[in-house]
């Protein structure tokens, strides 16, 4: 019997933002990639007549594996098969080698022979759609594959989310919006702002006991009892400000907008180590 949180689609932090790790659908997806724009031009047999692949072919065999290049086989599907089974089996960190290998040393020979590199410029486009699609934590930056969620994110969003007792209300809104934004057919990264807002919201409410508080009430019931530095609490009061007045996120939510999934990803981590933060600064106090 599949439990709650496998019912609904809802999965722990580390299994719905990929760091460290790179599921079957993301593997299939960018060799794939790799396929339409590099991999599909490689022939049965090792010819000279595309430069570009040629050259590409000889790099991975002699930079990537080490080997001789007089052992290089001229039967390129021979080729083509290992570099296929060691994307889609070997660990996520050599995974990530291959997909970053081959654009960059395609590149060289475009480069060299002067030619139009627009293909590794469509293929960094097509890469970070699908790395993003499927909540990789990496995605290409300046031809390099860079990490853009880090350790300490998903732990805040991990710890926020466990809340339990009286601040059970905090921990629903921070759930339903790691769902929101995790799901890869249809994000909805517009709500899963709003539920993020709603957590700093119920808490504070909560908190203060009074189901009318806003943050800076909040904030000074935190403060009878634990100093917060004032540039701190400014910076607090200003991004919950920007979502909650007229020109914010909060009302640009019933009309169009262009949100996507870092704003969404960004004001959950946010929300988040608000909801840790005042949680410590406010547990005395109960």
């Amino acid at each position: 019997m599949k439990s709650f949180s496998q019912r609904i689609g809802l999965k722990p932090v580390r299994e719905i933002i990929q760091r460290e790790s790179a599921d079957a659908v993301l593997r299939n997806q960018l060799w794939n990639a790799l396929t339409i724009f590099y991999l599909k031009r490689f022939g049965t047999w090792i010819s000279e007549t595309d430069k570009s692949i040629y050259f590409l072919i000889n790099r991975i065999w002699v930079k990537y594996y080490g080997n001789r290049l007089d052992e290089l086989d001229s039967y390129t599907p021979k080729i083509l098969n290992k570099l296929k089974d060691d994307f889609l089996t070997s660990s996520w960190n050599e995974m990530f080698d291959i997909l970053e290998f081959i654009p960059n040393n395609y590149e060289l020979e475009v480069r060299e022979g002067g030619y139009d590199n627009k293909t590794n410029k469509e293929f960094y486009i097509l890469a970070n759609k699908i790395l993003e699609q499927n909540l990789s934590a990496y995605r290409f930056v300046d031809k390099l594959i860079t990490e853009i969620s880090s350790e300490e994110e998903m732990s805040s969003i991990e710890e926020a989310a466990q809340q339990t007792s009286k601040y059970k209300p905090v921990q629903t809104h921070l759930r339903r919006a790691l769902e929101l934004l995790s799901d890869r057919k249809s994000p909805d990264y517009r709500n899963s702002i709003k539920e993020s807002i709603s957590a700093i919201e119920s808490f504070c409410c909560i908190a203060t006991n009074n189901p009318k508080a806003t943050l800076g009430q909040a904030l000074k019931e935190a403060e009878k009892r634990h100093e917060i530095h004032p540039a701190l609490k400014n910076s607090f009061s200003s991004l919950y400000g920007y979502t909650s007045d007229g020109g914010g996120i909060r009302h640009s939510l019933l009309s169009e907008s262009s949100l996507k999934q870092e704003d969404a990803k960004f004001m959950l981590v946010a929300c988040s180590a608000f909801v840790n933060y005042l949680l410590v600064k406010t547990s005395e106090l109960d």
